[in-house]
């Protein structure tokens, strides 16, 4: 039997004699071992391009079985093997069912004749010889190996069929051992942290993200712990008379100006600066040098009159005339503010107000600075008050311009100042502060020389200091920023912040409010809804149906402030002038007093009028273009409710700004900003002209461009 189904496996028929037996045997033993041979080799070849490691292993691997079912490595190509089996033997069936038709047909036997048949041809082979007998005995071991049936036909298809079901099943299992394996090695990767790698080597990936802790903010003490000014100007005005230091001669000047109480910064600053001149101005108090002084205040509060008194009455005492106090300001227009404040109350005390704006011609102002009389430099002004472009130009320019008896640096809008440190104006004027005098050295009560260290051979003998004021309503709390202003052991003064909780330290309260700024206790805050071509229409309605004015304007650019001029000026009704730097210097010094004058009902600027200009009787003010920063935003609405009285700011906003705008504002510290709405039957009356307006304003922009 096992010999029939050798035969049929070889695709030969079963017809053949006896002698013919035998070396059929031996060719399919061939065969078979070629076949066993091949697999062999085609194995080794794959273990040792997966694991070239275990070529030492190799002799061994020869020695065991060359089909062991047991190693689970050899599943796949056990599998593919009996797949080909599997199409092998159902070729063959269908090649044995075509054969018996035939026998049916021609023999025409019935089933008995059939069985047999098989009978016979089983037990021929059991007269053959005994060298047979061992032949069959290794073919049907090695069939029994390569998983080939020995039994009948039927037999033969229905055991490649469970064989099939086995290796599907067995393929199965290995593919989800070979998943396990793989969530396992996933699982070992991310746990590396976890669990410590069990071979020397490093394990890469694995890697989590993480939650960023937030990193607090540590201020400086004198940050973190300001000396804390009231808020609220009008319950908190303390008399003249009760400041303590302050000489009769300002005392009357002040009161000449109208001036009879001082707001809080004024109250809490002025006594520090006249207290580091207590001894005079060429030594500090006890020989040290003074504390530089930081003062961060709404607009409005009064911070230019709480440095303009107390460095005054420092100076009246001065026997020679040099420059003993420098202030630098962003704007020729805030320069030639404050000079004006200078003036008003140095009169009668004999000191001279010298500005560096680029109002004149340089050699005008170098005229102003410096005469010569018996061949000999006299200086003619005792305070300068310049910008920090045109003060660069005379520290490399005017040799005549000294600054070695500098005794107050004063910073306004120190904000921006900061911002501008790109034209290194402070180094040089550091370094002009300090730089050697001439004559003899070693005699010369003035040599000044710059600190690093305080040390007792470092005041000894004693100098006179250079003492630094700051001041600016959105004082900036980054160390790092204020580091380059080379500030000795400062003392900051803050404005306390309406909303900060009772139950908070000094610590917390001031981290509280580094992103916070001071606001106008009379300041209210509008916004209003708009769309980009309906902003026109909304000026033109507070202004003519409203009665807003005067108002102040503004816009982010130059080019939009001339057009919505122009487009004003042409639709009628309404004072307007426009403030920008188009316009030259007397220009826009004529268009501010008009504006105090009542003149001018509205006032279209962009942000060269934001920064610290007081413009007197000021109730609105508009921002027709919304403000990008917070810092612009504060110092614009900053031109109304000075002085604790009451003013109005509105801003138009698009839909695509209003969500971080009103963001941007509410985390700076505002009190409120409510929403403004305009019924659209308002602005309706006004569109036809409107729109005969904006065609007379693009034949006037036409014109401009080709003049």
């Amino acid at each position: 039997m096992s010999l029939f189904v050798i035969n049929r496996y070889l695709g030969d028929e079963g017809d053949g004699g006896g002698s013919n037996k035998e070396s059929r045997s031996k060719a399919l033993l061939a065969k078979l071992q070629q076949k066993a041979e091949e697999k062999e080799k085609r194995m080794l070849t794959k273990h040792k391009e997966q694991r070239p490691e275990v070529q030492t292993d190799h002799k061994e691997k020869q020695r065991q079985p060359k089909f062991q079912t047991d190693n689970k490595k050899h599943h796949v190509e056990i599998l593919t093997d009996h797949k080909e089996r599997k199409s092998k033997a159902q070729t063959h069936a269908q090649d044995v069912k075509k054969k018996r038709k035939v026998e049916k047909d021609n023999k025409q036997e019935s089933k008995r004749s059939k069985r047999s048949k098989g009978e016979e041809i089983v037990s021929e082979p059991l007269h053959a010889s005994d060298h047979e007998e061992t032949v069959k005995e290794k073919e049907k071991a090695v069939l029994e190996k390569t998983h080939i049936p020995v039994t009948g036909q039927d037999e033969q298809v229905e055991v490649a069929k469970e064989e099939e079901e086995e290796d599907e099943k067995e393929g199965e299992e290995e593919e989800k051992e070979e998943q396990k394996k793989e969530m396992q090695c996933d699982q070992s990767e991310q746990g590396t942290e976890k669990a410590p790698a069990q071979t020397a080597f490093t394990i890469l990936g694995g890697f989590k993200k993480k939650p960023v802790q937030k990193v607090h903010r540590v201020l400086p003490q004198w940050l973190a712990q300001p000396d804390r000014i009231q808020r609220d100007i009008t319950s908190n005005l303390v008399p003249i008379s009760e400041v303590q230091g302050i000489c009769d001669r300002l005392t009357k000047n002040l009161e000449s100006n109208g001036i009879k109480h001082f707001f809080p910064v004024q109250v809490e600053v002025i006594p520090a600066i006249l207290e580091s001149v207590h001894q005079g101005l060429l030594v500090g108090r006890g020989g040290y040098k003074p504390r530089d002084i930081c003062v961060s205040a709404p607009t409005g509060s009064g911070k230019t009159l709480a440095f303009v008194i107390p460095v005054i009455q420092a100076l009246m005492q001065r026997v020679v005339c040099e420059v003993r106090v420098l202030a630098v300001l962003p704007t020729k227009e805030l320069a030639q503010q404050v000079c004006k404040v200078f003036n008003s109350y140095a009169e009668g005390t004999g000191l001279k107000v010298v500005t560096l704006a680029g109002q004149k011609s340089f050699a005008a102002e170098k005229s102003s600075l410096t005469e010569y009389r018996g061949g000999r430099r006299c200086s003619l002004a005792d305070i300068v008050v310049a910008t920090p472009g045109r003060l660069v130009d005379h520290l490399n320019e005017n040799s005549d311009f000294c600054l070695e008896h500098l005794r107050f640096l004063i910073i306004d809008e120190a904000d921006r100042m900061i911002d501008s440190m790109h034209q290194s104006w402070l180094s040089q004027v550091t370094k002009a502060v300090y730089r050697s005098v001439s004559g003899n050295k070693a005699t010369s009560i003035f040599t000044r020389t710059e600190l690093t260290h305080i040390t007792a051979a470092s005041l000894s003998p004693p100098q006179m200091p250079l003492q630094k004021l700051l001041f600016s309503a959105t004082l900036t709390h980054d160390p790092e920023k204020l580091q380059q202003l080379g500030l000795h052991q400062p003392r900051l003064f803050s404005s306390v912040h309406h909303g900060q909780p009772a139950n908070t330290t000094d610590s917390q309260a001031s981290t509280a409010e580094t992103m916070s700024f001071n606001f106008p206790q009379g300041l209210t805050e509008l916004y209003v809804s708009c769309t980009l071509s309906k902003k026109p229409l909304l000026i033109l309605h507070f202004v003519l149906h409203m009665k807003f004015s005067p108002i102040l304007c503004f816009t982010n650019s130059r080019e939009a402030a001339h057009r919505l001029y122009l487009l004003v000026h042409l639709f009628g009704g309404v004072q307007v002038a426009e403030f920008s730097s188009r316009l030259s210097t007397g220009e826009r010094k004529k268009t501010l007093k008009d504006l105090e004058q009542g003149k001018i009902q509205m006032l279209i600027s962009t942000d060269a009028a934001a920064r610290g200009i007081d413009i007197k009787g000021v109730k609105y003010v508009v921002n027709y273009d919304a403000p990008q920063y917070i810092r612009t935003y504060v110092h614009r609405v900053g031109r109304t409710a000075r002085a604790g009285k009451a003013g109005l700011a509105m801003t138009f906003l698009l839909k695509p700004q209003e969500k971080k705008f009103l963001r941007m504002v509410r985390d700076a510290g505002s009190p409120g900003i409510e929403r403004q709405t305009v019924k659209a039957e308002s602005l309706t009356s006004m569109e036809a002209h409107y729109e005969q307006t904006l065609q007379e304003l693009a034949r006037a922009i036409k014109e401009e461009k080709s003049s």
